[in-house]
């Protein structure tokens, strides 16, 4: 075994990433994709970052209906190490699962949970963070890695700063003095001035008898449903629809916080949550061929003049003349176009197409 002793990553691949419709669906969602054209999936280039520090002690909590296309990406895990939850019921049952699997496995085991569709551009700072969460949480702490923030972003929720812990082996951690909503412009400028917050880009690392303990505080009964599935998995089935479907943030991190139990490494990971398009086109590289056009996928059947545009094609040409500043994403069933700055706003198209029943595009 190599890496961390006794650290385990925890990958929750769920969501269906509705910003990111029509590439993005249920059937196939966004960390399945290559979206940056790094030449492999979201949910691939997170086992290759955390690879180096756990070695194979990784499992993946994904829903059953990808839980074969997560086998076929991450081959090398082996049948145990994919967790297939019959229903989506936000991150706390998913995380808190893994951490009662890994209870039962070795008692003193440390997680550390990272989405399957981030990317991160400075793994080496990455793997020195959570080198410093994994010492604070042998010492009992619930550990968040904070995100250096690089511009007042709206769309993120936020960790505010506390007194510096002095610990030998994390000299970069701090109290977790509150985690705060996604603010607005005015109050993320001012987030961002003062120094004292960085991004909540939801991971976290802690002992598994110690997330679950805390989780007992206030879910006592999800604490016991999760041991006892994992120690029965033919119980799933009866036991996970009663899950309360809760965020870990709600759930474990801001009571934990406001009781003074959590701490914050700092760090500048380049890190991006792909959350919608114009994020996904800060992320990909300007066409070599065609200046202005930013290709998500093969740019063969990409015809541009005089325009700028981030496009994904789908097997027919899109042409355009003209054109400043658009999104036009092409697939075999669907068409978007839209504007950067409403990229947000793609959810709302998926949410329409649900409510006028049409289930076969979502």
């Amino acid at each position: 075994m190599t890496g961390i002793p006794g650290f385990w990553a925890v990958i929750p691949a769920g969501g269906s990433g509705t910003r990111l419709w029509p590439i993005s669906r249920r059937s196939s969602p966004k960390f399945l994709h290559d979206l940056t054209g790094s030449g492999q999936s979201l949910l691939r280039a997170t086992w290759d970052r955390l690879e180096p520090l756990v070695d194979d002690r990784i499992l993946v909590v994904t829903g059953v209906a990808h839980e074969e296309a997560v086998r076929r990406q991450l081959p090398m895990l082996g049948y145990d190490a994919v967790i297939g939850e019959p229903s989506p019921r936000d991150s706390m049952p998913a995380i808190g699962l893994a951490a009662a699997v890994l209870e039962r496995r070795d008692p003193e085991a440390v997680l550390g949970s990272f989405a399957a569709d981030h990317v991160i551009t400075e793994p080496d700072n990455f793997q020195r963070a959570v080198a410093e969460a994994v010492v604070l949480a042998r010492r009992g702490e619930l550990v968040t890695i904070g995100i250096e923030p690089t511009e007042p972003a709206t769309g993120f929720g936020y960790i505010r700063l506390g007194a510096p812990l002095d610990v030998v082996g994390a000299p970069s951690a701090h109290r977790v003095d509150e985690f705060v909503e996604k603010p607005n412009l005015e109050t993320a400028t001012r987030y961002l001035e003062s120094g004292e917050y960085r991004w909540n880009a939801g991971m976290f690392v802690v002992g598994a008898t110690t997330l679950l303990e805390l989780l007992a505080e206030n879910h006592a009964e999800m604490v016991d449903h999760l041991r006892t599935i994992a120690a029965d998995p033919r119980r799933m089935r009866d036991l996970w629809p009663s899950l309360q479907k809760i965020a870990i943030d709600h759930a474990v991190a801001e009571p934990a916080a406001a009781a003074g139990r959590v701490a914050v490494v700092p760090a500048a990971l380049g890190w991006d949550d792909v959350g919608d398009f114009n994020s996904l086109t800060k992320l990909v590289a300007e066409s070599s061929d065609m200046p202005g056009i930013t290709a998500i996928g093969p740019a063969d059947d990409i015809i541009s003049i005089d325009s700028t545009a981030t496009v994904a094609a789908g097997g027919r040409i899109v042409a355009l003349i003209g054109v400043d500043d658009i999104v036009v994403i092409d697939t075999q069933d669907a068409l978007l176009i839209t504007r950067p700055d409403r990229a947000q706003e793609v959810k709302k198209v998926v949410e329409t197409l649900a409510a006028r029943g049409r289930t076969e595009l979502l």
